[in-house]
């Protein structure tokens, strides 16, 4: 998991919680397969893209495997229950927005209960010295909110996939491409390590980690695994915090909870209380541009009792996820890369190593690229092209990668 720094009690410094450890490629001689452990396709990751493309797959008839590094479904999209049981938050993805037509079809599907982002009232804008009402709310825009969490749409992506399709607990750490794919899988509980087999490689994460994290042999072509090596990662280099308050008492007060910051260390606030303001709670983003810490609860608070007044001071609980140390999400050095512009990019949008490989995250969406929406469109795209692939482990016998 993300670091997470959760205090139910205000004076205390949130704690770290664990991280998952990567898991080391492995170089020893492969385990012997069996037909048992043949896929027509192997999913590399699932968070919402994965998912969603191993759901389209297996109702396309094919076998498939999906292997999560995690031991939760949804990667980005992270929505932990509040210490007081009074609902879910978002450390990862928030909204969706009006005009992204495969999230809301995929909510109203599963009857996921939405809500929309609160708008009304004035914003705080933060500068030395000073905090500024502004009249009206110029920060956010309409969007929408999943009442449950935005992990609720992969939860019940998950819910419709066959048993023991997903894989929690494991890694892919290399594969080989000689045929058929074989892919090394370690499961992080006991370090043992299998070999699957596979027509296909769906890489559900990432690009830059998958760059980084897998040993491939033969290695990818240049051009794509420098593409792939510079793609950034979306919010893989933010920290997420979000607080939670007994009541939305910036409500009272007039304000949307809104604010931008010169300040810090959260630079951009928002409300993110659910429906009818419960439970009633602000989240903001600390971009980190540089390797550094994450924001302490104490430097926290201090900011948003600047913008926010006393009532500020004493938060039920505050949660705090440094993206950066998702070893899920983010390679090492991922606040280095910001060439934006490898979103979507042409080598994306056809598998390469002779039709096998497949890219599938939100960084590789032509459409709605960084959010739900994209991983949902790069996840319908790889589902059209390995169904109407016409490969076959015969027609893989001797090809080159």
């Amino acid at each position: 998991m993300p670091s997470r720094n959760n205090t139910s009690d205000p004076g205390d410094d949130a704690k770290p919680g664990d991280a998952d450890a990567d898991a080391e490629p492995m170089t020893a001689t492969s385990p012997p397969t069996s037909d048992n452990n043949h896929r027509d396709v192997v999913v590399v990751g699932a968070g919402i893209s994965g998912l969603a493309a191993t759901r389209g797959l297996v109702e396309a008839g094919k076998s498939v495997a999906a292997i999560e590094h995690r031991d939760r479904v949804g990667g980005r999209l992270w929505s932990p229950e509040l210490n007081d049981q009074s609902g879910r938050v978002d450390l990862g993805a928030t909204w969706f927005w009006p005009g992204e037509p495969r999230v809301l079809a995929l909510a109203e599907e599963f009857g996921l209960p939405l809500h929309q982002q609160h708008l009304d009232g004035d914003a705080t804008y933060h500068q030395p010295n000073v905090s500024q009402r502004i009249d009206g709310n110029p920060i956010d825009v309409p969007s929408y909110r999943f009442s449950n969490g935005a992990q609720s749409l992969a939860e019940a992506v998950a819910g419709v996939i066959p048993e023991g399709v997903i894989q929690l607990n494991t890694t892919v750490t290399s594969v080989r491409g000689v045929g058929p794919f074989e892919l090394d899988v370690v499961e992080q509980a006991n370090g043992s390590r299998t070999v699957i087999t596979a027509d296909h490689i769906v890489l559900a994460l990432p690009p830059a980690l998958a760059a980084s994290n897998i040993a491939f042999a033969p290695p990818l072509p240049d051009r794509l695994h420098g593409l792939a090596s510079m793609t950034p990662v979306w919010m893989g280099s933010t920290t997420k915090v979000v607080v939670h308050f007994a009541r939305a008492f910036w409500r009272d007060a007039g304000l949307s909870g809104s604010a931008i910051s010169h300040i810090g260390p959260m630079r951009e606030i928002h409300d993110m209380s659910g429906p009818g303001g419960n439970p009633a709670a602000l989240f903001g983003f600390v971009p980190n541009m540089t390797p550094g810490p994450e924001p302490t609860a104490d430097e926290i608070r201090h900011q948003l009792v600047e913008l926010f007044g006393a009532d500020a001071a004493n938060p039920s609980q505050i949660l705090i996820a440094d993206w950066r140390k998702e070893p899920g999400t983010a390679p090492d050095g991922v606040e280095a890369l910001r060439a934006y512009q490898a979103f979507g990019h042409d080598l994306y949008q056809r598998p390469s190593l002779d039709g096998r490989l497949h890219w599938c995250s939100t960084e590789t969406a032509v459409i709605s690229p960084g959010h739900i929406e994209g991983a949902l469109a790069s996840a319908e795209r790889v589902v059209s092209q390995i169904a109407s692939s016409n490969i076959s482990p015969s027609s893989l016998q001797g090809s080159h990668p």
